[in-house]
């Protein structure tokens, strides 16, 4: 089990290290920032104020797994930057876990209801952990990303609020 506490700089050194190389960061974060990541780059992206990022932290030992963000738009709110920073605990419901406490936290906070969030396509686990939870792919919106000579296409997924069902 899980929960998010408020994201601040005392935690910027452990997000930077679990970032290896510039394609973990192009995946994490998309091409706004450059690798290496640096306490900078994050604080910049954190001065947006429409911009709330989480640590994910165990229930267990308080102990930080991962990293997760909400960016509200005008017309939505912006799931992203979710990462589970230990590769051995991937794949173990952990994703949807986060996903589902953002959700809630939109719920709760916001008047926004329509949802959104991009997926680089190769990324099978993300898209499907998303599908359960309940979005689906916008085929009216992608992103093509060039990196180190290959181009990556990000799938934009969506959820409308009021009408998801919370599924455990």
């Amino acid at each position: 089990m899980i929960r998010l506490e408020k994201f601040d700089a005392a935690f910027y050194p452990q997000l930077i290290d679990s970032i290896k190389d510039a394609r973990e960061l192009m995946q994490f974060a998309g091409p706004e920032f450059t690798f290496p990541l640096t306490e900078e780059q994050i604080a910049k992206s954190l001065s947006d104020s429409n911009r709330i990022a989480f640590r994910v932290v165990t229930i267990s030992d308080g102990s930080t797994i991962g990293h997760c963000e909400i960016c509200f738009k005008d017309e939505f709110a912006n799931l992203g930057r979710i990462l589970i920073m230990d590769q051995t605990i991937r794949g173990k419901g952990i994703g949807k876990q986060i996903v589902t406490l953002l959700l809630e936290f939109i719920l709760e906070n916001s008047k926004h209801r329509n949802v959104e969030l991009n997926v680089f396509d190769f990324n099978i686990g993300a898209i499907k952990c998303y599908e359960k939870i309940g979005f689906v792919i916008n085929p009216d919106k992608k992103f093509v990303r060039e990196m180190d000579d290959e181009t990556w296409t990000a799938l934009n997924m969506k959820l409308d609020l009021d009408n998801w069902i919370r599924k455990d």
